[in-house]
Protein backbone atom coordinates (compact mmCIF):
# COMPACT_ATOMS: atom_id res chain seq x y z
CA UNK A 1 0.00 0.00 0.00
CA UNK A 2 1.14 3.54 -1.04
CA UNK A 3 0.25 6.52 1.04
CA UNK A 4 -1.76 9.01 -0.18
CA UNK A 5 -0.04 12.35 -0.85
CA UNK A 6 -0.72 15.16 2.16
CA UNK A 7 -3.86 16.88 1.41
CA UNK A 8 -1.48 20.54 1.39
CA UNK A 9 0.58 19.07 -1.18
CA UNK A 10 -2.43 18.14 -3.44
CA UNK A 11 -4.08 20.94 -3.39
CA UNK A 12 -1.20 23.06 -4.22
CA UNK A 13 -0.73 21.11 -6.79
CA UNK A 14 -4.13 21.30 -8.26
CA UNK A 15 -3.59 24.67 -10.39
CA UNK A 16 -0.44 24.06 -11.37
CA UNK A 17 -1.47 20.47 -13.38
CA UNK A 18 -4.94 22.37 -14.42
CA UNK A 19 -2.39 24.84 -16.55
CA UNK A 20 -0.32 22.02 -17.91
CA UNK A 21 -3.81 19.79 -18.38
CA UNK A 22 -4.72 23.12 -20.55
CA UNK A 23 -1.75 23.56 -22.53
CA UNK A 24 -1.28 19.69 -23.41
CA UNK A 25 -5.48 19.93 -24.31
CA UNK A 26 -3.61 21.50 -27.84
CA UNK A 27 -0.69 19.71 -27.92
CA UNK A 28 -0.60 16.32 -30.24
CA UNK A 29 0.71 12.63 -29.61
CA UNK A 30 1.44 11.74 -33.45
CA UNK A 31 2.66 8.40 -31.97
CA UNK A 32 -0.37 7.59 -31.15
CA UNK A 33 -1.68 6.04 -34.28
CA UNK A 34 1.66 4.59 -35.48
CA UNK A 35 0.80 2.28 -31.77
CA UNK A 36 -2.28 1.66 -32.48
CA UNK A 37 -1.13 0.01 -36.16
CA UNK A 38 1.26 -1.68 -35.13
CA UNK A 39 -0.34 -3.42 -31.95
CA UNK A 40 -2.73 -5.58 -32.88
CA UNK A 41 -3.76 -5.53 -29.31
CA UNK A 42 -3.76 -2.16 -28.74
CA UNK A 43 -6.34 -2.12 -31.54
CA UNK A 44 -9.46 -3.89 -29.85
CA UNK A 45 -8.42 -1.11 -27.61
CA UNK A 46 -8.43 1.95 -29.09
CA UNK A 47 -9.48 4.18 -31.46
CA UNK A 48 -6.22 6.81 -32.71
CA UNK A 49 -7.90 8.22 -35.94
CA UNK A 50 -6.42 11.90 -35.60
CA UNK A 51 -3.96 13.40 -33.21
CA UNK A 52 -4.78 13.34 -29.09
CA UNK A 53 -4.87 16.31 -26.79
CA UNK A 54 -5.45 16.19 -23.08
CA UNK A 55 -8.11 13.68 -21.89
CA UNK A 56 -11.05 15.55 -20.29
CA UNK A 57 -13.67 13.35 -19.82
CA UNK A 58 -13.81 8.84 -19.47
CA UNK A 59 -17.40 7.85 -19.88
CA UNK A 60 -17.91 4.25 -18.67
CA UNK A 61 -20.81 2.66 -20.10
CA UNK A 62 -22.36 -0.11 -17.50
CA UNK A 63 -24.46 -1.73 -20.42
CA UNK A 64 -21.30 -2.19 -22.83
CA UNK A 65 -18.68 -2.57 -20.26
CA UNK A 66 -16.87 -0.12 -22.02
CA UNK A 67 -14.77 3.03 -21.74
CA UNK A 68 -14.23 5.86 -23.64
CA UNK A 69 -11.71 8.71 -23.57
CA UNK A 70 -12.93 11.83 -24.88
CA UNK A 71 -10.36 15.00 -25.48
CA UNK A 72 -11.82 18.37 -26.51
CA UNK A 73 -12.52 17.19 -29.85
CA UNK A 74 -14.19 14.24 -28.84
CA UNK A 75 -13.17 10.33 -28.97
CA UNK A 76 -10.09 8.82 -28.81
CA UNK A 77 -9.77 5.86 -26.63
CA UNK A 78 -11.99 2.99 -26.21
CA UNK A 79 -11.60 -0.49 -24.14
CA UNK A 80 -13.30 -3.07 -22.58
CA UNK A 81 -13.63 -2.57 -18.52
CA UNK A 82 -15.21 -4.82 -15.64
CA UNK A 83 -17.21 -3.27 -13.13
CA UNK A 84 -18.85 -3.76 -10.22
CA UNK A 85 -20.71 -7.38 -9.50
CA UNK A 86 -24.01 -7.88 -7.94
CA UNK A 87 -24.24 -6.12 -4.56
CA UNK A 88 -20.73 -4.22 -5.36
CA UNK A 89 -22.54 -2.13 -8.14
CA UNK A 90 -19.99 0.44 -9.57
CA UNK A 91 -23.08 3.25 -9.19
CA UNK A 92 -24.06 5.37 -11.78
CA UNK A 93 -22.93 8.79 -11.49
CA UNK A 94 -20.07 11.54 -11.91
CA UNK A 95 -17.02 11.72 -10.49
CA UNK A 96 -13.44 12.86 -10.97
CA UNK A 97 -9.56 11.59 -10.72
CA UNK A 98 -8.92 12.44 -7.35
CA UNK A 99 -5.43 10.53 -7.29
CA UNK A 100 -3.06 8.97 -9.20
CA UNK A 101 -0.63 5.49 -8.17
CA UNK A 102 0.89 3.72 -10.73
CA UNK A 103 1.71 1.20 -8.24
CA UNK A 104 -1.02 0.46 -5.71
CA UNK A 105 -1.77 -2.49 -3.71
CA UNK A 106 -5.47 -3.47 -1.77
CA UNK A 107 -5.17 -3.37 2.25
CA UNK A 108 -8.18 -5.56 2.02
CA UNK A 109 -8.30 -8.25 -0.67
CA UNK A 110 -5.37 -10.01 -0.03
CA UNK A 111 -2.84 -7.08 -1.02
CA UNK A 112 -4.22 -7.34 -4.36
CA UNK A 113 -1.97 -5.41 -7.01
CA UNK A 114 -3.98 -2.36 -8.64
CA UNK A 115 -1.47 -0.96 -11.39
CA UNK A 116 -2.07 2.26 -12.87
CA UNK A 117 -4.49 3.13 -9.84
CA UNK A 118 -6.79 6.34 -10.76
CA UNK A 119 -9.10 7.31 -7.96
CA UNK A 120 -12.25 8.67 -8.08
CA UNK A 121 -13.74 8.72 -4.56
CA UNK A 122 -11.62 8.50 -1.26
CA UNK A 123 -13.81 5.65 0.21
CA UNK A 124 -12.08 3.28 -2.44
CA UNK A 125 -13.28 3.55 -5.94
CA UNK A 126 -11.29 3.39 -9.14
CA UNK A 127 -9.98 3.05 -12.14
CA UNK A 128 -7.02 0.46 -12.37
CA UNK A 129 -5.61 -2.18 -14.50
CA UNK A 130 -6.88 -5.79 -13.37
CA UNK A 131 -8.64 -9.01 -14.95
CA UNK A 132 -11.23 -8.29 -17.48
CA UNK A 133 -13.75 -11.59 -17.07
CA UNK A 134 -16.18 -10.40 -19.46
CA UNK A 135 -18.76 -9.34 -16.98
CA UNK A 136 -18.75 -7.11 -14.08
CA UNK A 137 -16.89 -8.90 -11.52
CA UNK A 138 -14.83 -5.89 -8.94
CA UNK A 139 -15.84 -5.02 -6.05
CA UNK A 140 -17.11 -1.69 -7.34
CA UNK A 141 -13.42 -0.41 -9.13
CA UNK A 142 -13.33 -0.27 -12.87
CA UNK A 143 -11.27 -2.49 -14.17
CA UNK A 144 -9.35 -1.79 -17.52
CA UNK A 145 -6.79 -4.30 -19.79
CA UNK A 146 -3.21 -3.61 -18.37
CA UNK A 147 -1.90 -1.99 -21.60
CA UNK A 148 -5.08 0.35 -21.93
CA UNK A 149 -4.17 1.66 -18.29
CA UNK A 150 -0.87 2.12 -18.82
CA UNK A 151 -0.80 3.90 -21.81
CA UNK A 152 -3.72 6.12 -20.28
CA UNK A 153 -2.41 6.99 -17.11
CA UNK A 154 0.45 9.52 -18.73
CA UNK A 155 -2.21 11.16 -20.36
CA UNK A 156 -4.58 12.06 -17.83
CA UNK A 157 -4.29 14.91 -14.91
CA UNK A 158 -6.15 14.85 -11.40
CA UNK A 159 -9.18 17.07 -11.72
CA UNK A 160 -10.52 14.89 -15.54
CA UNK A 161 -14.21 13.65 -15.10
CA UNK A 162 -15.31 10.43 -14.74
CA UNK A 163 -19.08 9.47 -15.68
CA UNK A 164 -20.53 6.41 -15.03
CA UNK A 165 -23.53 5.75 -17.22
CA UNK A 166 -25.60 2.59 -17.77
CA UNK A 167 -25.80 3.53 -21.63
CA UNK A 168 -23.03 4.51 -24.02
CA UNK A 169 -23.72 8.46 -24.84
CA UNK A 170 -21.47 10.31 -26.30
CA UNK A 171 -20.90 14.40 -25.40
CA UNK A 172 -22.56 16.99 -28.23
CA UNK A 173 -21.94 20.71 -29.09
CA UNK A 174 -24.16 22.23 -26.83
CA UNK A 175 -24.55 26.47 -26.64
CA UNK A 176 -26.62 28.29 -24.43
CA UNK A 177 -27.20 31.68 -23.22
CA UNK A 178 -27.01 30.41 -19.46
CA UNK A 179 -23.33 28.76 -20.00
CA UNK A 180 -20.68 31.13 -19.04
CA UNK A 181 -18.45 33.35 -21.24
CA UNK A 182 -14.80 34.04 -19.87
CA UNK A 183 -14.39 37.53 -18.32
CA UNK A 184 -11.05 38.70 -17.18
CA UNK A 185 -9.88 38.20 -14.07
CA UNK A 186 -9.90 40.85 -11.20
CA UNK A 187 -7.72 41.39 -7.76
CA UNK A 188 -11.21 40.88 -5.89
CA UNK A 189 -11.39 37.41 -3.87
CA UNK A 190 -13.86 35.36 -5.71
CA UNK A 191 -17.36 34.62 -4.46
CA UNK A 192 -16.29 33.10 -1.10
CA UNK A 193 -18.94 32.50 1.88
CA UNK A 194 -17.55 33.75 5.00
CA UNK A 195 -16.64 29.58 5.82
CA UNK A 196 -14.83 29.10 2.93
CA UNK A 197 -12.42 32.49 3.03
CA UNK A 198 -11.89 30.60 6.65
CA UNK A 199 -10.93 27.43 6.01
CA UNK A 200 -9.07 28.53 2.68
CA UNK A 201 -6.84 31.56 4.96
CA UNK A 202 -5.99 29.03 7.17
CA UNK A 203 -4.15 26.36 5.26
CA UNK A 204 -2.87 28.34 1.83
CA UNK A 205 0.82 29.47 3.18
CA UNK A 206 2.12 26.16 3.26
CA UNK A 207 -0.18 25.51 0.13
CA UNK A 208 1.53 28.18 -1.61
CA UNK A 209 4.91 27.91 -1.30
CA UNK A 210 4.30 24.20 -2.24
CA UNK A 211 3.29 25.81 -5.31
CA UNK A 212 5.07 25.90 -8.66
CA UNK A 213 4.88 28.80 -11.64
CA UNK A 214 2.67 27.78 -14.45
CA UNK A 215 4.06 25.54 -17.90
CA UNK A 216 6.06 28.14 -19.86
CA UNK A 217 4.16 26.88 -23.14
CA UNK A 218 0.82 27.99 -22.59
CA UNK A 219 -1.29 29.37 -25.23
CA UNK A 220 -1.40 33.13 -25.10
CA UNK A 221 -4.94 33.80 -23.57
CA UNK A 222 -3.94 31.30 -21.04
CA UNK A 223 -0.33 32.69 -20.72
CA UNK A 224 -1.77 36.54 -20.25
CA UNK A 225 -4.22 35.06 -17.68
CA UNK A 226 -1.51 32.96 -15.76
CA UNK A 227 0.82 36.44 -15.52
CA UNK A 228 -1.88 38.05 -14.66
CA UNK A 229 -2.60 35.45 -11.39
CA UNK A 230 1.08 35.51 -10.96
CA UNK A 231 1.18 39.21 -10.87
CA UNK A 232 -1.72 39.30 -7.46
CA UNK A 233 -0.32 36.75 -6.29
CA UNK A 234 3.16 37.99 -5.93
CA UNK A 235 1.69 41.76 -4.80
CA UNK A 236 -0.64 39.94 -2.09
CA UNK A 237 3.05 37.22 -0.88
CA UNK A 238 4.60 40.45 -0.75
CA UNK A 239 1.85 42.27 1.37
CA UNK A 240 1.51 39.27 3.68
CA UNK A 241 5.30 39.39 4.38
CA UNK A 242 5.39 42.83 5.43
CA UNK A 243 2.21 42.12 7.44
CA UNK A 244 3.80 39.04 9.15
CA UNK A 245 6.94 40.92 10.02
CA UNK A 246 4.70 43.68 11.48
CA UNK A 247 2.84 40.63 13.09
CA UNK A 248 6.17 39.50 14.91
CA UNK A 249 7.35 42.87 16.37
CA UNK A 250 3.78 43.27 17.54
CA UNK A 251 4.05 40.07 19.08
CA UNK A 252 7.78 40.66 20.45
CA UNK A 253 6.27 43.42 21.64
CA UNK A 254 3.52 42.62 23.75
CA UNK A 255 5.83 39.43 24.75
CA UNK A 256 8.50 42.52 26.59
CA UNK A 257 5.24 44.00 27.74
CA UNK A 258 4.07 40.75 29.77
CA UNK A 259 6.93 40.70 32.44
CA UNK A 260 5.58 44.54 33.12
CA UNK A 261 1.85 43.56 32.63
CA UNK A 262 2.08 40.57 35.25
CA UNK A 263 4.09 42.89 38.16
CA UNK A 264 1.19 45.42 37.73
CA UNK A 265 -1.42 42.77 38.00
CA UNK A 266 0.11 41.31 41.23
CA UNK A 267 0.39 45.27 42.24
CA UNK A 268 -3.16 46.18 41.81
CA UNK A 269 -4.22 42.48 43.34
CA UNK A 270 -2.17 43.33 46.54
CA UNK A 271 -3.72 46.92 46.69
CA UNK A 272 -7.42 46.17 45.78
CA UNK A 273 -6.86 42.87 48.38
CA UNK A 274 -5.70 45.04 51.43
CA UNK A 275 -8.69 47.77 50.35
CA UNK A 276 -11.51 44.71 50.19
CA UNK A 277 -9.76 43.86 53.71
CA UNK A 278 -10.13 47.35 55.40
CA UNK A 279 -13.76 47.43 54.34
CA UNK A 280 -14.48 44.27 56.14
CA UNK A 281 -12.54 45.56 59.08
CA UNK A 282 -14.94 48.79 59.25
CA UNK A 283 -17.90 47.18 58.65
CA UNK A 284 -17.02 44.71 61.72
CA UNK A 285 -16.40 47.48 63.64
CA UNK A 286 -19.53 48.61 62.88
CA UNK A 287 -21.69 45.71 64.18
CA UNK A 288 -19.39 45.77 67.37
CA UNK A 289 -20.31 49.46 67.77
CA UNK A 290 -24.24 48.61 66.95
CA UNK A 291 -24.45 45.90 69.29
CA UNK A 292 -22.65 47.73 72.80
CA UNK A 293 -24.43 48.60 75.46
CA UNK A 294 -21.81 50.12 78.02
CA UNK A 295 -20.29 53.66 77.26
CA UNK A 296 -17.51 51.51 78.07
CA UNK A 297 -17.88 48.95 75.22
CA UNK A 298 -19.29 51.79 73.02
CA UNK A 299 -16.22 54.21 73.29
CA UNK A 300 -13.63 50.78 72.45
CA UNK A 301 -16.03 50.13 69.35
CA UNK A 302 -15.76 53.54 68.33
CA UNK A 303 -12.22 53.75 68.48
CA UNK A 304 -11.81 50.31 66.80
CA UNK A 305 -14.29 51.97 63.93
CA UNK A 306 -12.10 54.97 63.23
CA UNK A 307 -8.98 53.03 63.17
CA UNK A 308 -10.39 50.66 60.81
CA UNK A 309 -11.81 53.74 58.78
CA UNK A 310 -7.93 55.20 59.08
CA UNK A 311 -7.10 51.85 57.25
CA UNK A 312 -9.21 52.14 54.98
CA UNK A 313 -8.86 55.82 53.64
CA UNK A 314 -4.95 54.32 53.21
CA UNK A 315 -5.56 51.83 51.41
CA UNK A 316 -8.14 53.50 48.40
CA UNK A 317 -5.19 55.75 48.52
CA UNK A 318 -2.76 53.16 47.95
CA UNK A 319 -4.78 51.42 45.22
CA UNK A 320 -5.57 54.91 43.38
CA UNK A 321 -2.28 55.43 43.40
CA UNK A 322 -1.27 51.75 41.93
CA UNK A 323 -4.25 52.11 39.35
CA UNK A 324 -2.02 55.33 38.12
CA UNK A 325 0.94 53.51 38.42
CA UNK A 326 0.61 50.32 36.83
CA UNK A 327 -3.18 50.34 34.48
CA UNK A 328 -1.15 52.25 31.92
CA UNK A 329 0.90 48.74 31.52
CA UNK A 330 -1.81 46.89 31.51
CA UNK A 331 -3.24 48.79 28.71
CA UNK A 332 0.43 49.14 26.99
CA UNK A 333 0.14 45.22 26.69
CA UNK A 334 -3.41 44.53 26.22
CA UNK A 335 -2.83 47.45 22.94
CA UNK A 336 0.16 45.23 21.94
CA UNK A 337 -1.69 42.04 22.04
CA UNK A 338 -4.45 43.56 19.90
CA UNK A 339 -1.79 45.12 17.52
CA UNK A 340 -0.26 41.81 16.84
CA UNK A 341 -3.89 39.96 16.67
CA UNK A 342 -5.06 42.80 13.86
CA UNK A 343 -1.77 42.00 12.46
CA UNK A 344 -2.04 38.47 12.26
CA UNK A 345 -5.62 38.88 10.39
CA UNK A 346 -4.25 41.50 8.01
CA UNK A 347 -1.98 38.62 7.19
CA UNK A 348 -3.87 35.89 7.25
CA UNK A 349 -6.63 38.11 5.05
CA UNK A 350 -4.04 38.88 2.22
CA UNK A 351 -2.63 35.15 2.01
CA UNK A 352 -6.36 34.56 1.65
CA UNK A 353 -6.46 36.45 -1.40
CA UNK A 354 -2.81 34.98 -2.74
CA UNK A 355 -4.49 31.89 -2.50
CA UNK A 356 -7.58 32.60 -4.13
CA UNK A 357 -5.75 34.15 -7.12
CA UNK A 358 -3.96 30.89 -7.00
CA UNK A 359 -6.90 28.93 -7.32
CA UNK A 360 -7.99 30.60 -10.16
CA UNK A 361 -5.39 29.22 -12.07
CA UNK A 362 -7.50 25.72 -12.03
CA UNK A 363 -10.61 25.29 -13.94
CA UNK A 364 -14.31 25.63 -11.95
CA UNK A 365 -16.68 23.28 -11.59
CA UNK A 366 -20.41 24.40 -10.53
CA UNK A 367 -23.14 22.36 -9.68
CA UNK A 368 -27.35 23.14 -9.88
CA UNK A 369 -29.23 20.61 -7.97
CA UNK A 370 -32.74 20.90 -7.69
CA UNK A 371 -33.10 18.36 -4.89
CA UNK A 372 -31.40 21.46 -3.17
CA UNK A 373 -32.22 24.42 -4.82
CA UNK A 374 -29.07 25.75 -4.77
CA UNK A 375 -25.77 26.42 -6.76
CA UNK A 376 -22.47 25.06 -5.34
CA UNK A 377 -18.94 26.12 -6.72
CA UNK A 378 -16.13 23.75 -6.46
CA UNK A 379 -12.65 24.95 -7.61
CA UNK A 380 -9.26 22.97 -7.30
CA UNK A 381 -10.83 20.28 -5.25
CA UNK A 382 -12.02 23.15 -2.53
CA UNK A 383 -15.53 24.37 -2.07
CA UNK A 384 -15.60 28.41 -2.77
CA UNK A 385 -19.51 29.52 -2.61
CA UNK A 386 -23.44 27.97 -2.76
CA UNK A 387 -26.19 29.73 -2.90
CA UNK A 388 -30.24 29.66 -3.73
CA UNK A 389 -30.39 29.41 -7.43
CA UNK A 390 -34.52 30.01 -9.22
CA UNK A 391 -35.48 26.88 -10.95
CA UNK A 392 -38.62 27.06 -12.84
CA UNK A 393 -41.21 24.31 -12.05
CA UNK A 394 -39.15 22.82 -9.32
CA UNK A 395 -41.53 20.04 -8.72
CA UNK A 396 -40.53 18.65 -12.22
CA UNK A 397 -37.86 16.49 -13.38
CA UNK A 398 -34.89 18.63 -14.83
CA UNK A 399 -32.72 15.63 -15.57
CA UNK A 400 -28.68 15.08 -14.88
CA UNK A 401 -26.37 16.80 -17.63
CA UNK A 402 -22.69 17.26 -17.45
CA UNK A 403 -21.35 20.45 -19.32
CA UNK A 404 -17.52 21.10 -20.49
CA UNK A 405 -16.43 24.02 -21.26
CA UNK A 406 -14.03 22.21 -24.21
CA UNK A 407 -11.90 25.31 -25.78
CA UNK A 408 -12.27 28.91 -26.04
CA UNK A 409 -13.85 29.90 -29.07
CA UNK A 410 -14.68 33.53 -31.07
CA UNK A 411 -11.51 34.69 -30.49
CA UNK A 412 -11.29 33.83 -26.89
CA UNK A 413 -14.37 35.78 -25.98
CA UNK A 414 -16.82 32.60 -25.24
CA UNK A 415 -16.43 28.98 -24.55
CA UNK A 416 -16.99 26.09 -26.86
CA UNK A 417 -19.11 23.41 -24.87
CA UNK A 418 -20.23 20.23 -24.96
CA UNK A 419 -22.67 17.89 -23.00
CA UNK A 420 -23.09 14.36 -21.55
CA UNK A 421 -26.88 13.53 -20.47
CA UNK A 422 -27.20 10.34 -18.03
CA UNK A 423 -29.78 9.19 -16.26
CA UNK A 424 -31.53 5.46 -15.24
CA UNK A 425 -32.56 2.43 -16.95
CA UNK A 426 -35.10 3.09 -19.73
CA UNK A 427 -38.64 1.63 -20.00
CA UNK A 428 -38.47 -1.73 -21.10
CA UNK A 429 -34.92 -3.17 -19.97
CA UNK A 430 -34.40 -5.70 -17.57
CA UNK A 431 -33.77 -4.90 -13.83
CA UNK A 432 -30.38 -6.92 -13.85
CA UNK A 433 -27.29 -4.33 -12.79
CA UNK A 434 -25.09 -6.06 -16.10
CA UNK A 435 -27.60 -5.96 -18.39
CA UNK A 436 -26.54 -4.61 -21.77
CA UNK A 437 -29.57 -4.22 -24.14
CA UNK A 438 -32.71 -4.97 -22.35
CA UNK A 439 -34.10 -7.95 -23.52
CA UNK A 440 -30.58 -9.22 -24.32
CA UNK A 441 -30.17 -10.02 -20.60
CA UNK A 442 -26.54 -10.37 -19.47
CA UNK A 443 -26.88 -13.43 -17.04
CA UNK A 444 -27.96 -16.95 -17.57
CA UNK A 445 -30.80 -18.68 -16.04
CA UNK A 446 -28.90 -19.87 -13.03
CA UNK A 447 -29.42 -17.39 -10.46
CA UNK A 448 -27.18 -13.95 -10.86
CA UNK A 449 -24.30 -16.07 -12.73
CA UNK A 450 -23.25 -13.70 -15.23
CA UNK A 451 -22.43 -14.58 -18.53
CA UNK A 452 -19.21 -14.06 -20.33
CA UNK A 453 -18.57 -12.30 -23.74
CA UNK A 454 -15.41 -11.68 -25.76
CA UNK A 455 -13.43 -8.68 -24.83
CA UNK A 456 -13.46 -7.85 -28.60
CA UNK A 457 -16.94 -7.00 -28.57
CA UNK A 458 -16.97 -5.07 -25.13
CA UNK A 459 -14.48 -2.69 -26.54
CA UNK A 460 -15.79 -2.44 -30.22
CA UNK A 461 -15.73 1.48 -31.50
CA UNK A 462 -19.34 1.14 -32.15
CA UNK A 463 -21.34 4.78 -32.41
CA UNK A 464 -22.45 5.91 -28.96
CA UNK A 465 -25.56 7.21 -28.77
CA UNK A 466 -25.02 11.00 -29.12
CA UNK A 467 -26.48 12.84 -26.00
CA UNK A 468 -29.95 15.32 -26.74
CA UNK A 469 -28.81 18.95 -26.75
CA UNK A 470 -31.92 20.08 -26.86
CA UNK A 471 -33.39 18.54 -24.27
CA UNK A 472 -30.55 20.00 -21.68
CA UNK A 473 -31.18 23.28 -23.52
CA UNK A 474 -34.55 23.16 -22.42
CA UNK A 475 -33.45 22.50 -18.65
CA UNK A 476 -31.45 25.32 -18.79
CA UNK A 477 -34.36 27.59 -19.90
CA UNK A 478 -35.78 26.80 -16.55
CA UNK A 479 -32.77 27.97 -14.50
CA UNK A 480 -32.00 31.73 -13.41
CA UNK A 481 -28.73 32.73 -11.85
CA UNK A 482 -27.80 35.76 -9.70
CA UNK A 483 -26.18 38.17 -12.12
CA UNK A 484 -23.39 38.74 -9.19
CA UNK A 485 -22.87 34.90 -9.48
CA UNK A 486 -23.11 34.99 -12.94
CA UNK A 487 -19.88 37.39 -12.66
CA UNK A 488 -17.85 35.76 -10.62
CA UNK A 489 -18.01 32.21 -12.21
CA UNK A 490 -17.39 34.28 -15.55
CA UNK A 491 -13.91 34.96 -14.16
CA UNK A 492 -13.00 32.04 -13.16
CA UNK A 493 -14.12 30.06 -16.23
CA UNK A 494 -11.22 27.67 -18.37
CA UNK A 495 -11.24 24.72 -20.54
CA UNK A 496 -12.53 21.89 -18.53
CA UNK A 497 -14.47 23.84 -16.42
CA UNK A 498 -18.24 22.74 -16.12
CA UNK A 499 -21.49 22.80 -15.35
CA UNK A 500 -23.72 20.07 -13.54
CA UNK A 501 -26.93 20.34 -13.75
CA UNK A 502 -28.85 17.53 -11.75
CA UNK A 503 -32.47 16.59 -9.60
CA UNK A 504 -29.89 15.29 -7.16
CA UNK A 505 -28.11 16.30 -4.15
CA UNK A 506 -24.57 16.17 -4.38
CA UNK A 507 -23.29 12.75 -2.80
CA UNK A 508 -22.24 12.59 0.81
CA UNK A 509 -18.87 11.24 -0.76
CA UNK A 510 -18.32 15.06 -1.92
CA UNK A 511 -16.03 16.43 0.71
CA UNK A 512 -12.72 18.03 1.67
CA UNK A 513 -10.74 17.39 -1.63
CA UNK A 514 -13.26 16.23 -3.75
CA UNK A 515 -14.67 17.87 -7.01
CA UNK A 516 -18.74 17.11 -6.86
CA UNK A 517 -19.51 13.28 -7.00
CA UNK A 518 -23.34 12.94 -7.78
CA UNK A 519 -25.16 9.40 -7.90
CA UNK A 520 -28.36 9.18 -9.71
CA UNK A 521 -31.40 7.29 -7.24
CA UNK A 522 -32.98 3.99 -8.29
CA UNK A 523 -29.40 2.64 -9.40
CA UNK A 524 -27.68 0.27 -7.95
CA UNK A 525 -24.94 1.67 -5.28
CA UNK A 526 -23.39 -1.21 -3.43
CA UNK A 527 -19.94 -0.28 -4.99
CA UNK A 528 -19.96 2.78 -2.52
CA UNK A 529 -22.65 1.44 0.19
CA UNK A 530 -20.37 -1.54 0.78
CA UNK A 531 -17.36 0.82 1.71
CA UNK A 532 -17.11 2.44 5.39
CA UNK A 533 -18.98 5.73 5.21
CA UNK A 534 -16.98 8.77 4.07
CA UNK A 535 -15.84 11.40 7.19
CA UNK A 536 -13.41 14.00 7.56
CA UNK A 537 -10.29 11.97 8.46
CA UNK A 538 -10.49 10.54 5.28
CA UNK A 539 -9.44 13.58 3.43
CA UNK A 540 -6.62 14.79 6.42
CA UNK A 541 -3.29 13.46 7.16
CA UNK A 542 -4.13 13.67 10.99
CA UNK A 543 -5.02 10.07 12.31
CA UNK A 544 -2.19 7.72 12.74
CA UNK A 545 -2.16 4.42 14.50
CA UNK A 546 -3.87 0.69 13.80
CA UNK A 547 -7.47 -0.57 13.49
CA UNK A 548 -10.63 -0.06 11.47
CA UNK A 549 -8.52 1.04 8.28
CA UNK A 550 -5.77 2.92 9.83
CA UNK A 551 -2.47 2.00 9.21
CA UNK A 552 1.21 3.37 10.83
CA UNK A 553 4.48 2.02 11.21
CA UNK A 554 4.67 -0.87 9.02
CA UNK A 555 2.16 -0.98 5.82
CA UNK A 556 1.10 -4.42 4.54
CA UNK A 557 3.69 -4.31 2.34
CA UNK A 558 6.48 -4.46 5.14
CA UNK A 559 7.37 -0.82 4.29
CA UNK A 560 8.02 1.13 7.11
CA UNK A 561 7.41 4.49 7.71
CA UNK A 562 4.01 4.98 6.45
CA UNK A 563 1.91 7.25 8.67
CA UNK A 564 -1.56 8.28 7.17
CA UNK A 565 -5.09 6.89 6.31
CA UNK A 566 -5.21 3.48 4.66
CA UNK A 567 -8.00 3.91 1.64
CA UNK A 568 -10.04 1.27 1.33
CA UNK A 569 -9.90 0.01 -2.52
CA UNK A 570 -11.44 -3.02 -4.02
Amino acid sequence: MISAMPAKARLAAVPVVAFAMLAAMSLADPSAARRAQSDPDEQQSTQATRPMSTPLLALVSLQDQRVTIYDKDGAILHAPVSSGQTGYETPVGIYSVLQKEAEHYSNRYDDASMPFMQRITWTGVALHAGALPGYPASHGCIRLPYEFAERLFPLTKVGMRVIVSRYDVAPVAISHPLLFKPAPVSDAPAVLTKTSQQVAASETEDQMKLGAPPPADLPPVLANRAAQLQTIIAAKSAQADEAAKKADAARLNAKQKSADRARAVKSLRVAETTKKRAEEDVADADRDLSKATSDQAKQRAQADKDKAAAQLTDATAKLEAAKAEFQPKIDDYEKAVADAKAAEATRTALIAEAHDAQRKMSPVSVFISRATQKLYIRQAFEPIYEGPVTIRDPDKPIGTHIITAVDYADGNNAMRWNVVSIGGRRAGDGDDAGDRRGDDNYYDDDWRRPRRTEHRDAGRSADATPTDAAVTSAALDRISIPQDVVERISELVLPGSSLIVSDEPAHKETGKQTDFVVLISGEPQGGIEMRPKPRPEYYDDFYWGGGGGWGGGYDRRGRGGYRGPVFQFW
